[in-house]
């Protein structure tokens, strides 16, 4: 038999290796659960319907659902060696256009087990699979986070919320392989819900191990139950530790590390002033400039002759995490002072500028993102009154460390920030250096670590950013 870790499903995940499904297995014996019936929705070649074989005598029926013939194929040799193969039941199909409602109607306790893809809806389209829900903003997310791509999402993630529907009414658990950002997300859209839950666990687990994945991945344990509603958590090391951290929700909105929280409570609420995003272009070959030798390149190599009045300094969210703000070769043309701004007025104010900007107009017409459809010529995003200020406490949402930094005028001109950057703006320089004394503070860096899930592409979230008001300790 091929070894099931290098072997892949049409879906683009892979197979579970029998060693983690085992322990799975072993897992969930020790959590004292016993299904009516175990659903494996993707099943592959069986690995996780074998474990149900061996830990679950009393479960009266066990359903895979397979895509890959080939995969059932050699799924049915693999039944005939396994006791109680009379209650196993194999399914050619299609998760996403497979009708489950005739299998649901089952009574009894249900066990949904087993380890859906582990790729976004752009990855499988890039495969050229068809092997994907119907397109649609299934997250809610609205205006521009829908627009910029926020609404990618892991496959997983949404095969996980259609398994809702089929737990919301009656008793039953979910054992899934996923990232442990999936894992999160499902969880909150529970808590969104208010679906019923009795208990839920994170085993992590070593994804570079098994699948080769350098990615945080976990087993995610609930189990449901109409009209209890328990959405704090346990996170254990591994599936054999007993050491565990325990995350929830508080006022509305999920805690990492809840004793820390706790502690630092008062410093929980809505900051006065926002957080702002630097500035989203899509155009760095044309807009991105360095100076070298008192010349300005772009990135396509060429020596560009502006005016001064659209440039201002750059600094990326590399700079920031490292300190290195106090100095910068890195230039920015920005278009507008407002989002929404007639871009048009550049070439009265600056003819140098409009030049070069239309003679690369092709640049900002290849923009992909529906963001600049039926804009100004020459649009970004990003920007305001707050980007022109003088005074600036910046933090990259990229970097697992909490490093805010003051930024004062570079060349007597305001700084600017890629879109990587979170920053508050002052007029005033007192004020600013107050402020950037009450975020620094031990108190208030502990508050924000209690908040953040470190493993994230992007840890820091102006959302999380704005849940502390530093004037109030001010």
């Amino acid at each position: 038999m091929s070894n099931p870790s290098k072997t892949k499903i049409e879906y683009g995940d892979f197979q579970t290796p029998l060693s983690l499904a085992r322990q799975v297995g072993q897992k969930l014996v020790k959590l004292g659960i016993s299904p009516d019936l175990i659903i494996e929705p993707t099943c592959g070649i069986g690995n996780f319907i074998e474990i149900a074989t061996q830990n679950f005598p009393s479960t009266r029926k066990i359903i895979g659902l397979e895509i890959n013939v080939e995969h059932l194929k050699l799924l049915e040799t693999r039944k005939k060696l396994w006791e109680r193969s009379e209650n196993i039941e194999l399914i050619q199909g299609d998760f996403f256009h497979f009708n489950w409602e005739k299998i649901l109607e089952n009574q009894g306790s249900l066990l949904i087990l087993g380890n859906f893809p582990w790729v976004t809806n752009s990855q499988q389209s890039r495969i050229n699979s068809t092997n994907l829900p119907i397109k649609s903003n299934f997250s809610n997310d609205s205006g521009i986070k829908a627009l910029t791509g926020k609404s990618n999402f892991d496959i997983s993630e949404w095969m996980l919320l259609q398994t809702t529907s089929w737990l919301e009414n009656r008793h039953g658990y979910i054992a899934m392989l996923c990232k442990t950002s999936v894992a999160r997300k499902f969880l909150a859209h529970l808590h969104a819900k208010r679906i019923g839950i009795q208990q839920a666990m994170l085993y992590q687990i070593d994804a570079k191990r098994y699948f080769n994945a350098c990615v945080d991945a976990c087993l995610l344990f609930c189990e449901f139950k109409p009209h209890i509603y328990h959405y704090d958590y346990l996170v254990y090391q591994s599936l054999e530790s007993e050491q565990t951290q325990n995350i929830g929700y508080r006022n509305g909105r999920v805690v990492r590390d809840l004793k820390k929280f706790e502690q630092l409570s008062q410093y929980d609420g809505h900051s006065k002033v926002s957080w702002r995003s630097g500035i989203k272009h899509d155009c760095s070959n044309i807009l991105e400039l360095r100076k070298k030798d008192n010349h300005y390149f772009n990135k396509l190599g060429e020596i560009v002759d502006v005016e001064p009045k659209y440039l201002y300094p750059l600094l990326k969210g590399s700079d920031i995490a490292n300190g290195r703000t106090k100095h910068t070769e890195r230039y920015i043309l920005v278009t507008q002072r407002e989002v929404g701004d007639i871009t048009d007025s550049i070439q009265k104010d600056a003819p140098k500028t409009w030049k070069y900007l239309e003679a690369h107009e092709s640049y900002f017409n290849a923009r992909k993102s529906r963001i600049y459809h039926y804009r100004s010529r020459f649009s970004i995003f990003g920007v305001g009154n707050y980007s022109f200020t003088p005074y600036k406490i910046a933090i990259c949402g990229l970097y697992k460390k909490l490093a805010f930094r003051l930024i004062q005028p570079i060349e007597q001109k305001p700084v600017v920030f890629d879109d990587t950057v979170y920053f508050l703006s002052f007029d005033d320089e007192a004020e600013a250096i107050l402020i950037f004394e009450i975020l620094t503070s031990q108190n208030t860096l502990d508050f924000y670590s209690s908040l953040i899930f470190w493993d994230e592409k992007r840890p820091i979230k102006s959302n999380i950013l704005n849940r502390f008001d530093p004037y109030q300790f001010g």
